[in-house]
């Protein structure tokens, strides 16, 4: 699936709902469902900076061979939180970006973030906090691109 139809994925899933409370629910649900971060990714290292909660990131480079493709490098991204709205938020995240080319992480329009209204419904701290995200896994995206 491409970015944007997962993008168009997460959208429908949340217009079902239009109540707000209904929404976080979902976020939270989401977050539960994430597998969690093994206990030695939880280091400071891992810690993204600019998140009222605390949340690591670990991106690791994976190679996929295909028939159309002779071979490709994805980034797949793991997260936790300690915050569970935040670790919806960023399991949407890793859901959207996941297991893509560094340039089309480099190259994505994240604009569910918006269509969900998810910005407008975020404390100003919890807004930052995912700001903050995108902006790790673009370095990530950045930093594997290079080593290419």
């Amino acid at each position: 699936m491409t970015i944007n139809e997962i993008q168009d994925e997460i959208i429908e899933e949340f217009s079902g709902f239009d109540d707000w409370m209904d929404k976080y629910q979902l976020l939270i649900d989401l977050g539960n469902e994430q597998e969690p971060l093994e206990e030695k990714y939880k280091t400071e290292q891992n810690l993204i900076d600019g998140c009222q909660s605390r949340v690591w990131l670990v991106a690791e480079e994976r190679e996929v061979k295909s028939e159309e493709v002779k071979s490709e490098k994805l980034i797949h991204f793991r997260a936790e939180s300690d915050a569970l709205i935040v670790k919806g938020i960023v399991s949407l995240l890793i859901r959207v970006l996941s297991d893509h080319t560094p340039q089309e992480i480099l190259d994505a329009d994240l604009y569910f973030i918006e269509e969900i209204g998810l910005k407008e419904h975020l404390s100003p701290t919890r807004s930052n906090g995912l700001v903050a995200m995108v902006k790790q896994m673009r370095v990530y995206a950045l930093a594997f691109s290079a080593k290419q």
